[in-house]
This record gives structure tokens, C-alpha cells and sequence, in this order.
């Protein structure tokens, strides 16, 4: 099947994963001037009224860009919901979105029939992010227009499935559009994800180390520095597992390879947690995938670099075929 329209403007089939206090307008608009997809939790926006004055600069910059580069037209931005019943601001983020006519939301911890039917009320599409087939099929029975697989090695909330046995088996019943979560830092991972059955890549922990992310130094120098071998997969911080910079938590007091179990039901999300150490504040989320980081920089070299990576793979892996 091939994608929706929307995605006509990509200069690479990437989407840039919403990250919880890092993704800003900064960087969102950085990311689609570049031409890939850029996106950012609605919970970032603090008030809940900055998200409204957040929608109209990303809307406004964007239709300025197009207007003066008609021949690089930038890509579509994503809003990220979630739609867990901690978070007691759903419905007033859904009616902002709905007053700038938001092009892609993207939903999680929870998949809502009336939440799909409403973004596609203003003309926009839902991706929503899964961690195995079982809640894949739950999202397109409520709604969702395409999906979101978070494999081993994504950064933040992740799954434990191997990205070749999620995507194979949604791909036996799902046509629909996919976009692969998992340890992408590297233009030849995003041709990966479509070898293995995916529309799009989902990178995240990469874009931290960009000029435009709302990120301490140290958090930057963290993904660039580190290495698989750094990532430790927790449920204490937010009740539900996710991926985290071993230094960060070491910073905090703990010890990364002693951590007790976290209760999602005892937790407010993004308030902090089980701790008095507050994810994604003082624990840093990030991927397996950060060994392919060289160094800080603005999202249109990144991008560059993901492009050059993305066309030498496709060619290497033409010549190989061949043989």
C-alpha cells in the first residue's frame, strides 16, 4: 500500500519521535524544513495554552518556508498525545490541535475509537505506537491509520520484540503504513526498517544531539558519547519500561544494575515518577542506537549526513544484489 499523500514532501521517509521535554518548536521546525517529519508531545507545551501559541509559530514558520523555497517544501509535523487516564489534559490538547488542523497525531498508552475519529474530522491521520501485534491490532480496530512498532533498543518507552519479528507480524495482516522504531541513528538503519517491511523510520535519540533540541549540554554529550553498552531498560521511572542513559541514573544516586520495579498506578506521568528523580529531567531517555552519533549538530547537517548514509547503503546493497 502505498503511504498517504501527506508524506509526498519527505526528502527522507523518516519521522523525528516526539521527545518529552527535548522536542519544541526549535526543533520540530528544524526537523521538517529539512524535509523529514517533525513532532512533539503535547505535554511539552506547559501551560496548556503555550501549545496554541506553540501550533501557530510551527504553522507560520512553516507556510513561510514554503512560500520562499517552493521547491524544498517542508515536511509535516506531528503532535504527540497520550492518551493514558493520567493525563488529565487529553481533551483540551485534541481541541487544539483540531483549531490548527494538526496533519499527523500521534497517539500512546492507549488507543481511542472517538480520538481517531476526530483527527480525521479535520483531515489528519493517526499513528499509533505499539510495543507487540496484540495492541497493533487493538490500534487499527479502533482507528489508527498507521503504526508506530517500538522494538528493542528504542529510546524511552520500548518493547522487548525484535524489530524482525514485530514488523513480520504485523505486516501478515496490516498494509497499512508503518513507521519502525529502534536503535535508528544511521542512514543504512532507515533502509533496514524498509528491508524489513517498514514505510518509515522512527528516529528519536539521535535528534538530542542536535543544536535545535531543548537539551542540557550534558545530555547532548551523553548520546554522543555513549554507547549501546550504556542503555538500561527500567520500568522504576514512569511505570512503564523504557530505555536510559546508564550515567544519568548513576547521576541521580542509583545504581542502574540494582533498580527496583516501578507501579504505573502509583505514578502521574511526567511528573517524575516512582522517585524523587524525574523522567526525562533527570533521567535521560535515549536508544540503543547512539553509537552511530559523532558529535552535536544542527539538524540540517544530521539530516545531510542521514541522507548521504541512506543513498551509499541503497547503492552498496544494489551492487551486492547484482552479484
Amino acid at each position: 500500500m502505498a503511504l498517504p499523500p501527506i508524506f509526498d514532501r519527505l526528502r527522507l521517509p523518516v519521522i523525528g519521535s516526539p521527545l518529552f521535554i527535548v522536542s519544541g518548536p526549535d526543533l520540530v521546525i528544524a526537523q521538517c524544513k529539512a524535509g523529514v517529519v517533525g513532532s512533539f508531545p503535547a505535554l511539552n507545551a506547559r501551560p496548556q495554552s503555550l501549545l496554541d501559541e506553540w501550533l501557530h509559530r510551527i504553522t507560520e514558520e512553516l507556510a513561510a518556508w514554503d512560500r520562499a523555497n517552493p521547491d524544498r517544501l517542508s515536511a509535516p509535523f506531528a503532535v504527540n498525545q497520550i492518551v493514558h487516564k493520567s493525563n488529565d489534559r487529553l481533551e483540551a490538547d485534541i481541541a487544539t490541535c483540531e483549531k490548527w488542523k494538526v496533519p499527523i497525531t500521534i497517539t500512546s498508552l492507549g488507543a481511542r475509537e472517538e480520538l481517531n475519529q476526530a483527527v480525521h474530522g479535520w483531515g489528519g491521520i493517526t499513528l499509533h505506537d505499539v510495543i507487540d501485534d496484540r495492541f497493533a491490532r487493538k490500534a487499527v480496530e479502533k482507528g489508527a491509520d498507521g503504526l508506530i512498532p517500538v522494538a528493542a533498543g528504542a529510546g524511552g518507552h520500548a518493547g522487548r520484540q525484535s524489530p524482525f519479528a514485530l514488523i513480520q507480524e504485523i505486516r501478515e495482516w496490516f498494509d497499512g503504513p508503518v513507521a519502525l522504531s529502534g536503535a535508528i541513528g544511521h542512514g543504512r538503519s532507515i533502509l533496514a526498517a524498509q528491508a524489513c517491511g517498514a514505510d518509515l523510520a522512527y528516529i528519536g535519540s539521535a535528534f538530542i544531539a542536535t543544536a535545535e533540541a531543548n537539551a542540557e549540554d550534558g545530555y547532548k554529550n551523553g548520546i554522543v558519547e555513549g554507547r549501546a553498552a550504556d542503555i538500561v531498560y527500567s520500568n522504576l521511572f514512569t511505570g512503564v519500561h523504557g530505555n536510559y542513559l546508564r550515567q544519568s541514573i548513576v547521576a541521580a544516586g542509583m545504581d542502574p544494575d540494582a533498580l527496583p520495579e516501578g507501579d504505573l498506578k502509583t505514578m502521574n506521568f511526567g511528573s517524575g515518577g516512582n522517585t524523587k528523580a524525574k523522567a526525562w529531567k533527570d533521567i535521560w531517555g535515549s536508544g540503543q542506537g547512539i553509537g552511530a552519533i559523532r558529535g552535536v549538530r544542527p539538524v540540517a547537517d544530521f539530516v545531510a549526513e542521514l541522507e548521504a548514509q541512506y543513498i551509499a547503503a541503497r547503492r552498496e546493497l544494489e551492487a551486492k544484489v547484482r552479484l
